[in-house]
């Protein structure tokens, strides 16, 4: 399965199995971009990102984190 911008849930799931020891609140949203860019599991265009995605992102990841 490819992801998209829209997966949050599923991102948040790979970005706390691989960065398992960051706090995601202290993430800047051009990191956390290019972090969910560098997941094998992506595959969604990298236009189609904008703040508040990102911040649904980085809310679905405090929640995995916590």
């Amino acid at each position: 399965m490819s992801l998209k911008w829209t997966d949050s849930l599923d991102i948040a799931i790979a970005l706390e199995e691989t960065y398992p020891d960051v706090d995601p609140m202290s993430v800047r949203f051009t990191d956390l971009r290019d972090w969910v860019l560098g997941l094998d599991e992506f595959g969604d265009d990298p236009e189609h990102c904008g703040e508040k995605i990102l911040e649904a992102i980085q809310m679905a990841w405090m929640d995995e984190h916590g």
